[in-house]
């Protein structure tokens, strides 16, 4: 039998992780709940966006360093807000100034306000220039195959394809796109965006998905530290699911029991 606990690592740019969900830190009522529910999550790796965090630069203000300790989790700058590949990569440049030398990040180049979807030529151009300048580059994309093989190519170290909408809660919209992308790479493939509820986060898990990052769907549920408890059982199973395989689908139904030994009035 499969043991979830024997199974291997996720493996990104050199650092191991037993968790295979990724969490962020935006929308939270304050920091007290944003480390109440990373906690919960069981999660290794918090991502936060550059431009709108405190990492201790403004010294009055609460520091996410506090609840998010660098001893304790694997830091993932982003570059959310950015809409342009110049923005993207100073960005980056800023984090790794903040954080003495850190080099993982996550990139995110949007295309416009009303969609939050990644502009893909920009896309490519900032991860082009951080790759060249030393980073380890975990790039959020769409779901388009053939581009995710580009964003390889440069040299990314994971690849983080759309569910659906930043911030919508429509779950996995083109599974079928993400098995192509999964079928093909050789980094690491994560959901990033769209998750709503643990169901979905355990159909990408179920799909081959190494992994899976959220925010939203933990931040703005009902109850923010129980979802985040959900989440961290529903990539569990996803992942423990696609390890077994799944029974094949049938046109016509099989009854559990052997015909043998069948009692007829």
């Amino acid at each position: 039998m499969t043991d979830i606990f024997q199974d291997s690592p996720l493996r990104v740019a050199g650092h191991s992780f037993n968790s295979r969900l990724l969490v962020g830190t935006g929308k939270y009522r304050d920091f007290d709940e944003t480390g109440e529910a990373i906690a919960a999550s069981g999660t290794e790796v918090v991502t936060f966006a550059v431009r709108r965090t405190n990492l201790g630069q403004d010294a009055g203000a609460p520091n996410l360093l506090d609840v998010v300790p660098p001893d304790r989790y694997t830091l993932l700058p982003n570059t959310a807000g950015c809409y342009n590949a110049k923005d993207a990569v100073r960005t980056c440049r800023l984090a790794r100034e903040l954080l003495d030398g850190h080099k993982l990040v996550k990139l995110e180049v949007l295309g416009d306000d009303n969609t939050l979807y990644p502009n893909v030529v920009e896309t490519l151009k900032a991860a082009e220039t951080l790759v060249a300048d030393g980073f380890d580059v975990m790039v959020y994309t769409s779901d388009d195959p053939i581009v995710a093989r580009e964003l390889e190519a440069i040299g990314c170290c994971a690849v983080m394809p759309l569910g659906s909408l930043i911030g919508s809660g429509l779950g996995i919209q083109n599974p079928w796109n993400v098995k192509l992308i999964i079928e093909q790479a050789r980094v690491p493939v994560l959901v990033d965006a769209g998750i709503g509820t643990a169901s979905e986060a355990a159909l990408a898990m179920e799909l081959g998905c190494d992994g899976v990052l959220m925010n939203s769907a933990i931040a703005h549920a009902r109850e923010p530290v129980l979802m985040a408890q959900a989440m961290k059982c529903a990539v569990e199973a996803g992942r423990q699911a696609f390890l077994a395989g799944r029974m094949p689908r049938r046109e016509r139904a099989e009854a559990s029991s052997p015909s043998a030994g069948r009692i007829n009035a």
